[in-house]
C-alpha cells in the first residue's frame, strides 16, 4: 500500500500538503493559524500546527525538514531536523520552528513553514554482542576523519 492519508482537523481551511513540482522530494506543510499569526522571538521555538493528522503507509516515517527559503532568508529552522512523525502517530502534525535570526518572525495562517519527506524505515533485529568489528576509523568520532 502506497497511500498517504490526511485527516483535516476542525478549523482547517488549508489545501492538503502537496508537492510543488513533479520532481520535489518534499511536500509543503502550511501553518494552520485561523485565530491569527504567531510571532517567534529570536532564539525562541514555537510549535506550529498544520491542521492535519496523517496515516502513513506501513514501514515509513514522515521527516519534517526546514524550507530552504525560510532558512536562508529568515533564519527559521526546524531544531530537531529532521523531525520524525512515526507511522503509528495519529495526532496533529505540528512543526517546531526555531528563530535563529536577530529579529522577530511572524508566521501567518497558510504560510509554508516546512517540508515533509516520506522515507522508508528499516527495523533490523536487535541483539547484544561482546564486541563489534574493527575498522580503520575505529572509535574516532567528531572531526576524526581526514586528519593525519
Amino acid at each position: 500500500m502506497n497511500t498517504l492519508k490526511f485527516l483535516r482537523l476542525a478549523g482547517n481551511d488549508l489545501p492538503l500538503p502537496a508537492y510543488a513540482t513533479e520532481g520535489a522530494a518534499g511536500m509543503d506543510l502550511r501553518a494552520c493559524l485561523p485565530d491569527g499569526p504567531v510571532t517567534i522571538e529570536p532564539g525562541k521555538i514555537a510549535l506550529v500546527p498544520t491542521g492535519f493528522a496523517v496515516e502513513l503507509p506501513p514501514r515509513t516515517e514522515m521527516q519534517i525538514r526546514p524550507r530552504s527559503g525560510l532558512a536562508t532568508k529568515s533564519a527559521i529552522l526546524v531544531p530537531n531536523s529532521p523531525g520524525t512523525v512515526d507511522e503509528d502517530y495519529r495526532g496533529e502534525v505540528r512543526v517546531a520552528l526555531l528563530n535563529c535570526g536577530s529579529a522577530p518572525f511572524t508566521v501567518a495562517h497558510g504560510e509554508r513553514i516546512a517540508q515533509a519527506v516520506i522515507a522508508d524505515v528499516r527495523r533490523p533485529d536487535i541483539t547484544e554482542v561482546d564486541a563489534v568489528s574493527e575498522t580503520v576509523r575505529g572509535a574516532g568520532g567528531f572531526g576524526s576523519t581526514g586528519t593525519a
